[in-house]
């Protein structure tokens, strides 16, 4: 509408200079809300309440990208509307003579085609607004769910990640941590626990240096490795006891990484926090909390994949001879070394019998040549144990020696 000049109202004299008062008293009515965006609003209002003349689509449109303009500016859509209610009363107070009328009812008219302008003017003024904000909506949220992708990848470029943390109120020159957070089962439940999650966090460690998200099903956290609040614990504690507020969840698995400064930092400490999830699941264990810290025995298994999975294959590797496979004899022995290798617990926790457990013991020793049941020998089974939660034998082949 910007090459349409301003309408001239009948009667409005030799100018419409008040018009332009109008807007200015109509902006500060409002906290000063910039005037331009009223565009043609004003003497579209002042032709129709001299003429009657209802604005036209093009019209109309430009009141739409004036809209458009308000988001652009970040003025809000309550002050935005406020303006143009604001400008057509003032405008309403100061019409001409001509137009205040003392016959009733052309006033009556004037008004209703006021009203319309305004009725029109201001819904469209809102569809642009609404438009423009919905645009920048799915802008942000892409640039966000890229930045945050690159961010946990460990992007090459640190200078560039640095600059593009800066909008979303992340410091990288801190040490951060990273906290996963996995319900027991695949399912939607991230999506719609990130938004109490992300309060929670934020009255917790405050709303800088914090960033809440969803990755492959999962919900990253990442605070400040200083936030720790006395009395409230530490980022995992947080993360579960909120997760356990959601109704009718599902029981849900947090790891945490340890801090490290700057970006790399950050996806070294993800990292962690993924393989402490991961691992967690394998190893099959009870605690809901896991610390990168806890785990780090089982990543040196895991450094030498080939090593580990010769241990495997030269101490377990004749279990699959045994009846039923190598299965329920490996369960014997994961519970056997979980219940400090004390037959009667496992045997409890098995819901078996002492003796056959007791058998069971015979039987691994029997087949593989190592006694778990003599001290010299049962640290190397239980490593060799681990080694295949790990890699999940004999469920899936163990990986080939390269």
């Amino acid at each position: 509408m910007a090459d349409r000049g301003p309408r001239r109202p009948a009667g409005g004299g030799p100018d419409d200079s008040w018009l332009a008062d109008v807007a200015r008293d109509a902006s500060r009515d409002v906290g000063g809300v910039p005037v331009e965006l009223l565009g043609d609003y004003l003497p579209l209002l002042a032709d129709a309440a001299a003429s009657g003349r209802r604005p036209d689509a093009r019209e109309l449109d430009g009141v739409g990208l004036l809209g458009r303009r308000a988001a652009e500016l970040g003025v809000s859509a309550g002050s935005a509307v406020q303006l143009y209610l604001s400008a057509a009363r003032r405008l309403w107070q100061q019409l001409p003579a001509v137009v205040r009328s003392r016959d009733s009812e052309v006033v009556r008219t004037a008004a209703a085609a006021v009203l319309h302008v305004v009725d029109e003017a201001v819904a469209r003024l809102v569809d642009g607004y609404t438009d423009a904000r919905r645009q920048m909506v799915r802008w942000e949220e892409t640039l966000r769910r890229e930045f945050i992708d690159d961010l946990l990848r460990g992007d090459a470029d640190v200078a560039g990640l640095a600059e593009r943390a800066v909008p979303f109120g992340l410091d990288m020159g801190r040490h951060h941590q990273i906290a996963l957070a996995a319900p027991s089962s695949r399912s939607d439940e991230a999506g719609a626990a990130v938004g109490a999650l992300e309060r929670a966090v934020v009255q917790w460690g405050g709303d800088r240096d914090v960033l809440v998200a969803t990755k492959d099903g999962w919900i990253v956290a990442m605070t400040p490795a200083d936030t720790d609040v006395p009395g409230a614990g530490t980022l995992g504690d947080l993360l579960l006891a909120e997760l356990g507020r959601l109704p009718r969840g599902e029981p849900w698995r947090v790891a945490v990484g340890r801090p490290y400064p700057g970006s790399y930092g950050v996806a070294r400490s993800y990292e962690e926090a993924r393989e402490g999830l991961t691992m967690a699941v394998r190893l099959d264990l009870d605690n809901p909390l896991i610390r990168a810290e806890q785990l780090l025995v089982y990543r040196v298994l895991l450094r030498d994949q080939p090593a580990i999975a010769d241990l495997v294959q030269s101490v377990l590797g004749q279990l699959v001879r045994a009846r039923g496979g190598a299965g329920p004899l490996l369960a014997t022995l994961d519970a056997y070394f979980a219940a400090g290798a004390v037959t009667a617990e496992t045997a409890r926790r098995l819901h078996l019998s002492v003796r056959a457990v007791t058998y069971r013991l015979n039987r691994i020793a029997t087949l593989t040549g190592y006694d778990p049941t003599d001290p010299a020998q049962r640290f190397t089974v239980h490593a060799a144990v681990l080694g295949a939660k790990l890699l999940g034998w004999p469920q899936r082949d163990l990986p080939a020696d390269r």
